[in-house]
């Protein structure tokens, strides 16, 4: 029996500061004025890309990115879109090939990806529509990724402790050596021991390291 299945009935452990008011106030207002902020800055290169998205391939510039949120609440997001139209058709074509053990798909060479698409995976240029989701207040900057809600049907009660605080744009994961880790009940690990010892500085130094991660372009 694995960690994961042994833990599956155990609560999960919150970092004290998940309960103060002051540390909630502080992480909400850095979120909705850092994504505002950034949603000013960088809303040349908003239009840019979507005219990219656009001009090279045919089907909408945003995808509708259907996922589960804090205490399994599912809400839409928006992503630039970076596959093909009928991506979630042929993704069933591809089963077979899943990088990942456990319910979420990853596939470093996915074909159903288009040449821009790759290109913005790797910088994470297509996350930048989830400030809006972060305006919005269903995700923070920092926070265990949302699932889709197709792979969160299929998630054990162990997996779902990740959805116990709010999900973010980034997380401990994705500056961990994301593109290393294959076996899910890891990602959920990493997630928890956010949700652990979380703290605002904490937020702070993934964020510092997820600059470092787009600059250094180890998306995929």
């Amino acid at each position: 029996m694995s960690i994961a299945q042994d833990q599956v009935h155990l609560p999960v452990v919150l970092s004290s500061h998940w309960r103060s008011f002051f540390h909630l106030f502080c992480k909400r207002a850095f979120d909705l004025l850092g994504s505002l902020l950034l949603l000013l800055l960088l809303s040349p290169l908003l239009v840019v890309l979507a005219l990219l998205v656009k001009l090279t391939s045919a089907g909408p510039v945003l995808y509708r990115w259907r996922v589960v949120g804090k205490g399994g609440r599912p809400f839409v997001g928006y992503k630039f879109r970076s596959m093909v139209t009928n991506a979630d058709e042929l993704k069933a074509e591809l089963e077979d090939r899943n990088e990942m053990t456990g319910p979420v798909f990853k596939l470093t060479h996915d074909p159903r990806i288009t040449p821009l698409g790759s290109w913005m995976r790797r910088y994470s240029l297509d996350e930048l529509p989830q400030l809006f989701s972060v305006v919005r207040g269903d995700m923070s900057l920092v926070g265990p990724r949302p699932p889709l809600v197709t792979e969160y049907e299929r998630f054990t009660e162990y997996q779902k402790q990740k959805l116990a605080v709010m999900p973010g744009i980034t997380c401990l994961w994705q500056v961990s050596g994301r593109n290393q880790v294959r076996d899910f009940d890891e990602w959920v690990r990493l997630d928890l021991e956010y949700i652990r010892d979380w703290s605002l500085t904490m937020d702070l130094k993934i964020l510092l390291r997820t600059v470092s991660e787009v600059f250094a372009g180890s998306g995929k």
